[in-house]
Order: structure tokens, then sequence, then C-alpha cells
């Protein structure tokens, strides 16, 4: 997990410094990187697909884990007194308030759910890992591999890698994020961005390195993909702290689905000669929101989600395609020094 923080900082800075790799020209977008190092069709098909998996698959799981959030806060107040609700509706209550934040028309205008997702993110995490502490140990707690056969040990690393990977996915945004800092020659947004990366990802070290690290001592291998749903006790903070998830899932499925609606209503407008407007970012957009929830009600499979989504494309698109863009780039400006 520090390795992997490490390489994603790393990779992070590369995304910050090409944004203006090109002077008088702002890349805000991660496809135009793309296109700029390996051309307009073929750079279009490398990030594109990537791009669109991890996002779209971010806000399913982003969906399944609101429902079980707003379940489980609903099962601790009750404690067994109210009747069972199945997890299916609280998917729908999570995505009736993504119904009306969609309609939103960028990301300046979601600035202050992405305030309020941060800190209820850090809150979250501390009573996390804080109340896994003063629970201590569990009984004949288990540290060793879940799976007893060589498949199912084969399948269950893979999942951990993807799991460390769905961790960190900031890449597919942060051009999208600069795009919205004022650049000039003395004072480029790179500056700002970058400062703004730094102490955002010490937040994330600080929410999921403790988790994950005492949950573990805490639970071994029988804790639950969302440790909040393995707690219990105290229930009025564990019920706080899932209703901090729910508004932590709020704000990060705007920021991911941001992207997916500029692509969408691009493409209908430039390809298919649609009119630009509300109209359009009110059908497109409800229509959206609507398959991710669909599909989250489907496949309510939180665990496997992180897992299989992780390993195929969150991998590529934070370790190895900023990499790959970077050399390409840095090889056409000195063919280009010596033209």
């Amino acid at each position: 997990m520090t390795l992997s923080w490490i390489i994603t900082v790393y990779t992070l800075w590369q995304m910050v410094e090409m944004h203006e790799i090109v002077p008088g020209k702002r890349f805000d977008r991660y496809h135009e990187l793309g296109q700029h190092a390996f051309g307009d069709k073929l750079g279009l098909w490398i990030v594109v697909p990537q791009q669109l998996v991890v996002e779209v698959s971010l806000n399913i799981v982003y969906m399944v884990t609101g429902g079980n959030s707003l379940k489980k806060f609903h099962d601790v107040i009750c404690d067994g007194k109210c009747k069972d609700i199945k997890l299916t509706y609280f998917i729908m209550i999570f995505a009736s308030v993504h119904f009306v934040l969609s309609q939103l028309p960028n990301f300046n205008s979601i600035s202050g759910i992405s305030l309020a997702a941060a800190v209820m993110s850090l809150s979250y995490s501390t009573i996390a890992w804080g109340a896994s502490l003063d629970k201590g140990r569990a009984e004949n707690v288990d540290y060793s591999l879940r799976a007893s056969t060589t498949a199912g040990q084969v399948f269950g690393f893979l999942g951990g890698l993807g799991d460390v990977a769905f961790s960190y996915s900031g890449h597919n945004v942060v051009l999208e994020i600069q795009a919205t800092i004022p650049s000039t020659p003395g004072n480029p947004s790179k500056k700002p961005m970058w400062k703004g990366v730094v102490v955002a990802y010490i937040i994330i070290a600080a929410c999921y390195m403790p988790v994950a690290f005492i949950g573990y001592w805490a639970f071994g291998n029988s804790v639950d993909d969302n440790i909040l749903i393995t707690l219990n006790k105290p229930k009025w903070l564990i019920a706080m702290a899932n209703m901090m998830v729910v508004v932590h899932l709020i704000g990060s499925y705007q920021i991911y689905a941001m992207p997916v609606f500029d692509m969408m209503e691009t493409f209908l407008v430039r390809k298919l000669e649609f009119a630009p407007g509300i109209t359009l970012r009110l059908i497109t957009r409800t229509i959206y929101v609507a398959f991710t929830m669909f599909v989250g009600m489907t496949f309510p499979f939180f665990g496997g989600l992180i897992g299989f989504f992780g390993g195929l494309a969150f991998a590529p698109t934070t370790y190895f395609v900023s990499i790959f863009i970077r050399h390409v780039s840095s090889q056409q400006i000195y063919i280009q020094s010596f033209s």
C-alpha cells in the first residue's frame, strides 16, 4: 500500500506537469494528453475506454456502497425493532440525490460538495480505525488467507491488487480539476495544483492506511469490505460514521460522473448534432444516473466490483499510461528541438 501510494503521487506529478507541456496550450482532459502523445485516433482509443471504465465503475460501486451505508445506518438505529428493508431500496434512495445534483453544470459548481466529501472522508475513517482500535482484536482472529485452494489464492491476490489500485484513482479527473485553475506564464496552474495534490494524498494516506492496517489487526480475514459494516458499537458513533460515508460518496460520485457527462454531451453535440442546453443535460445525465443505479441494484457485490474494476482499468490509468505519455511527449519535444 505504501509503495502504491508513492508511485501514485509520482505519476500524478507527471500529469500535473504535462497539463501545459506544450507552451501556450492546456490539456484539460486525460484523452487530450493521449492524443498529443499517440495521435488523434490512437490516443483516443487508448485512453477513453479505460477512463470510462474507471469512472463508470466507480459510480456503480458508489451506488452500492452508498446503499449499504444507508442500510447499516437504518439497521443500527432500529436495532432489530424496524421492518427489514432490502438493499435495493436504499440504493434507490441514494440515487435520488444524484438525479438532482447531476444537473449542476461543471466542477466549479460542485466545489462545496467536494469539500464536504473530503471532510467526511477524514472523519469517518478516523472513527473506523479508532473504533477498531478501541474494540481490540476479535476472539480467534485469523490472519491466514481466506482461500484454501491455489486458484482461490491467486484470484484473492489479484483482487487485493485491484483493491489497492481502486484506492488511488485521482488520475482520471486531475486534469479536469486543474483546468479550473487560472494559469499565466509567471504563475502556471501546476504550482497550486501540485500543492493541492500533495495535501490531498497526505489526507488519503491518513484515511486509508490506518483503516486498512488496524482493521486487519482487529478482525483479520473476517473483516468486511466496508469496515463500518463489521463494527456495531457504540451504535450512535457507527450510525453517524455511516452517514458520513453517504455524504462522502455523494460528493465522490459527482466528481467522477462529471467527466462522463462532459464526454456524453460533447459526443452528442459534435457527432450527432444534438442541440446543447438544459434539455440535453437533463436527459443524458438522468439516463446515466439511472443506469448506474440499475447496475448497482443488479450486482450489489461491493468487494468483487472493486477487485475486478481495479485490476481491469484502474492500474493502467493510475500506474502506466501517464508514464508512457510522458516518455513519448519528451521524445517528441527532443526531436522537435533538433528539427
